[in-house]
């Protein structure tokens, strides 16, 4: 009795973190055109760039005296638990973010967009669809600090 109590109780979590490790990164991660992907259907992804309310989040805008602030955002985003930086350009920074338990992946793109003293910001989760918020509070945390690391 006790064991079929436990696989009922350790089906789902094998599950869940069968679905973490087995996630593969989308096809469509990068900048292209000076925007960065759209987010699809679900409520577990924020974007900068989207044009609904679901979706969309205020650009992370760049002080005046901030030099480099892609360099500056990946000093940030690489002191944060579970991130990896990825991928890192002049324009663009991509880092995935796993979460503590189950580890699934959420990719974070960062697009500077000089022209608009703005950097362009996507945060998307691999899986599920809800993220029970998690991509836009990390959004915000990371504006947080990367204000709060511009004032010193």
């Amino acid at each position: 009795m006790i064991y079929i109590f436990m696989g009922i109780l350790l089906t789902p979590v094998v599950v869940l973190g069968f679905l973490s490790f087995t996630a593969k990164p989308p096809h469509n991660i990068g900048p292209n055109n000076g925007r960065l992907s759209d987010c699809p259907k679900s409520p577990n992804c924020v974007c900068s760039q989207a044009s609904d309310d679901l979706h969309f989040i205020e650009a992370i805008v760049i002080p005046e005296n901030c030099e480099e602030p892609l360099k500056r955002m990946r000093e940030i985003v690489s002191k944060m638990p579970g991130a990896t930086v990825i991928d890192e350009r002049p324009d663009y920074l991509y880092a995935v973010f796993r979460s503590r338990i189950f580890r699934f992946p959420d990719d974070v793109e960062f697009l500077l967009d000089d022209a608009a003293g703005v950097i362009q910001v996507r945060s998307a989760s691999r899986v599920g669809k809800s993220d029970l918020g998690v991509n836009r509070s990390r959004v915000e945390q990371i504006r947080a600090r990367f204000h709060h690391a511009n004032l010193n």
